[in-house]
């Protein structure tokens, strides 16, 4: 009986589904499309887990200044809420929809420009980057938002960047990207509330932040 339910659904909904894909491939073709020597020089340094190290040092410094050695509770936090994310996006979206990346995708291969031949595992939806960068984002834009301000906008560039660079590297679908930063958006939410309720559980004092 589900299977006949799953299967009328998909039916009914299918020439919506791929309407939407084929903007998607249509977009990614375009964006993907832009690119020169410099910008892929530029854009492997940012999808590159190495450009994540200034953000996450320098966050962690910006809370040790206000809460001194509990900096490890917001460390710890920070920890949830990517490593969440980073499942979530493999284990319930790309090993479940298993949808190929673009690089993958027999039909489009011929057309994607990768950098440094570089592909990556098989499925792409959703973009594990994407989540895992919006997610530290949002978390750390929540966390900072009473004393620094600015750090939300910086944060949230910085993930647009890195998600945006998934495309140019021709690994994602803007599909991929989107979906995988609401994703990460929501678990940061979900993290902060947690965090909000083990400050006042556990009284860790860490409101001055």
């Amino acid at each position: 009986m589900l299977f006949l339910f799953v299967t009328f659904v998909y039916n009914k909904f299918k020439p919506i589904l791929d309407f939407i894909i084929d903007i998607d491939t249509n977009l990614f073709l375009f964006f993907n499309g832009i690119n020169n020597s410099f910008w892929d020089s530029f854009f492997y340094v940012v999808t590159g887990r190495v450009f994540w190290i200034p953000f996450v040092l320098g966050l962690l410094f910006l809370a040790y200044l206000r809460v001194g050695w509990k900096v490890v509770y917001v460390f710890l936090f920070m920890g949830v809420a990517m490593g969440l994310a980073d499942v979530v996006s493999v284990k319930l979206f790309k090993e479940v929809f298993e949808r190929l990346r673009p690089c993958h995708n027999p039909i489009i291969t011929d057309l994607v420009h990768t950098v440094n031949g570089h592909c990556g595992g098989q499925f792409g939806f959703v973009s594990s980057h994407a989540t895992n960068s919006f997610s530290l984002a949002v978390f750390v834009g929540l966390l900072f938002k009473k004393k620094f301000r600015f750090v939300m906008p910086v944060m949230l560039f910085w993930a647009v960047l890195v998600s945006y660079s998934r495309i140019y590297v021709g690994v994602h679908f803007p599909l991929d990207v989107f979906c995988g930063g609401m994703l990460g958006a929501i678990i940061a939410c979900l993290v902060y509330q947690v965090f909000l309720f083990s400050n006042q559980k556990f009284n860790l004092k860490l409101e001055e932040l």
